[in-house]
């Protein structure tokens, strides 16, 4: 936590300022949940005012919505770029055996957590329900786009093809795996990990029509 030194003031752009609000916010809500992103909590953090906070954001819901968005899309474009680059990784197939390979590590724990933390507050918090639904929206269209692009390819070129008659279908179902999987984060996650490491990555691959062990790096 930072503290505050009123001797010292930075004046920023209030884009800027506005962006690292919704920064820390989101550094907390990843760490401790978005129960926890409150204007007093996120002015600490920043060592200023809470009335800095509110400021930009009057209703504390606003900022809690905004952060888990913040997060979830960090998330999202690092896992499944919008655009895929990098030795290796520029090919549907090696694009999908990074993804399914980084969301088993442990590194990802704290945004399985927050999804769920958030699909429980989105109950409560219309705000929040509403980038909840774009976030999974967003995150079914990344999977289908990379889908369509696997089943255009492979043509003339040697590539794995994917076989999917319904790539929007393929990406709602094999994202629901990934939720499921993580559903259990807060409870049993030692004695769910041998079951269920494979569960998504084995969804995928029937999906696609890919032979079993496909989309293992």
């Amino acid at each position: 936590m930072t503290s505050r030194d009123p001797g010292i003031r930075t004046r920023k752009a209030p884009t800027e300022r506005r962006q690292e609000i919704v920064r820390a916010a989101a550094r907390v809500g990843l760490a401790e949940g978005l129960e926890c992103v409150t204007l007093r909590r996120i002015a600490d953090e920043l060592g200023v005012r809470p009335g800095l906070v509110s400021h930009y954001f009057p209703a504390a819901d606003t900022l809690v919505a905004e952060a888990f968005t913040s997060a979830t899309l960090a998330e999202l474009d690092g896992l499944l770029p919008e655009e895929p680059s990098g030795p290796g990784h520029d090919t549907p197939l090696s694009t999908l055996r990074r993804f399914f390979t980084l969301i088993a590590n442990a590194e990802f724990d704290n945004v399985s957590r927050l999804w769920l933390n958030a699909r429980h507050l989105s109950r409560y918090r219309p705000v929040l329900r509403d980038h909840v639904v774009e976030q999974e929206l967003l995150w079914c269209r990344r999977i289908e786009r990379l889908i369509v692009a696997g089943t255009g390819t492979g043509t003339g070129t040697g590539a794995e093809v994917f076989r999917c008659a319904d790539p929007w279908a393929a990406a709602v179902r094999i994202l629901v795996a990934i939720d499921g999987s993580s559903a259990y984060i807060n409870t049993s996650a030692d004695s769910r990990a041998a079951p269920l490491t494979d569960l998504a990555r084995t969804t995928a691959e029937a999906e696609l029509g890919l032979p079993r062990g496909s989309l293992v790096t």
